[in-house]
């Protein structure tokens, strides 16, 4: 569905800036005081702008104490000359205007995540940020929803109160299943029966490690096989359990999507080739990392569940803000009002982005959020 990218604002009336007082933008605060008074936006490579906004030296110690105390003696008065706000934020600080976008759709892994497969604080505080200026994020993501709950639980963003819970929104195994507000399921696709039975059936025989995802559970064949646990360390998704026969497991389970874990060398020179001529015309593979293959039902995608999603919410495309850096993010990122590949994302993706973030590393949504929202 076709729809405008990036507005050209050059003709048009500038809106009312929005006052800045202490208690609206305590965590920006923070943020400022963690950095020395300055936000890090290099590196950034940008279709347009490559300004940066900054605190001025004078300002630190006022942001300090602001931090440490609220409003204490002294930084009243600055205040005051200033009209109530900080006077030497360069143009260009969002956070002091209503914001651009209502939701952030955030991919995890290589993204959310840094190399280590865990949240840094940088990136938790803001979307703590962003939330308090009323902008929902919204996590899309090849894993499962208990994988995501376990990871942002480790940043307080799970549960009550944080943005992945049981009743919270969210799309995840790569949009095969949907969730709305209240938790409510919108929408599940199913693999193709045979080409499960087939891939268990592979599995077994040239014990290859496989596990298969039905909802909030994951299933083995192998279940003494070394990957099937670094994979559930590695990347926090359930345990699996053991598929003990093949034709019960299938009469009783419905599978969204199925994973292969070897070297990537293995996978790119034996099981990808070999897979997408078996599944042709059934499925399709993806692969998000380099040791994971994943096969899913044919046209899937997380722009999908996210357009899905964003119905269900009577929302725009438009009013969405998209992080990603794999080749299943691409979606997404096109449908987005602005669509943000972080620059350890792979070409495809950074192609189709309207621009192209810090990385993960380098807590790229971090830096996204603050400059864009």
């Amino acid at each position: 569905m076709a729809h405008q990218r990036q507005r050209d604002t050059s003709s048009e009336e500038e809106l009312p800036r929005e006052p800045w007082t202490v208690e609206k933008d305590v965590h920006l605060l923070n943020n400022l005081a963690a950095h020395g008074g300055e936000f890090q936006r290099e590196p950034w490579v940008e279709k347009d702008d490559a300004a940066s906004w900054t605190v001025e030296k004078d300002d630190v110690p006022l942001v300090n104490n602001i931090v440490a105390h609220g409003d204490p003696e002294g930084s009243s008065n600055s205040l005051a000359r200033s009209g109530g706000h900080l006077a030497n934020v360069h143009e260009g600080a969002g956070m002091f205007y209503q914001p651009n976008f209502k939701y952030i759709f955030c991919d995890m892994d290589g993204t959310l995540l840094d190399s280590s497969g865990l949240v840094p604080e940088t990136n938790a505080e803001a979307i703590r940020v962003a939330r308090s200026r009323g902008v929902q994020t919204i996590i899309a993501t090849g894993k499962s929803r208990p994988a995501v709950i376990e990871v942002l639980g480790k940043v307080n963003l799970a549960g009550t109160g944080g943005i992945v819970s049981e009743s919270s929104p969210g799309v995840f195994l790569q949009g095969l299943l949907v969730y709305g507000e209240g938790g409510q399921k919108l929408y599940q696709q199913n693999l193709d029966i045979e080409v499960c039975r087939e891939a268990l059936l592979y599995s077994l025989k040239h014990r290859v490690a496989l596990v298969a995802f039905s909802q909030d559970d994951c299933y083995t064949t192998l279940d003494d096989h070394p990957l099937v646990d670094f994979f559930h360390v590695m990347y926090h998704e359930p345990k699996a359990k053991i598929i003990s026969d093949v034709d019960h497991f299938l009469s009783t389970i419905d599978i969204q999507k199925f994973v292969f874990l070897e070297t990537p060398e293995v996978i790119s020179s034996v099981l990808r080739p070999h897979w997408a001529r078996r599944v042709d015309g059934k499925a399709q593979v993806v692969q998000a990392q380099g040791d994971v293959l994943e096969v899913v039902p044919l046209g899937t995608s997380k722009g999908n569940g996210v357009k899905i999603l964003l119905e269900s919410l009577c929302a725009s495309p438009d009013e969405v803000m998209a992080l990603g850096d794999g080749k299943n993010d691409k979606e997404m990122l096109q449908l987005a009002g602005l669509g943000v590949a972080l620059c350890n994302g792979c070409e495809v993706t950074k192609v189709v982005a309207d621009v192209i973030g810090a990385s993960n590393d380098e807590s790229g949504v971090a830096q996204a959020i603050y400059k864009y929202l």
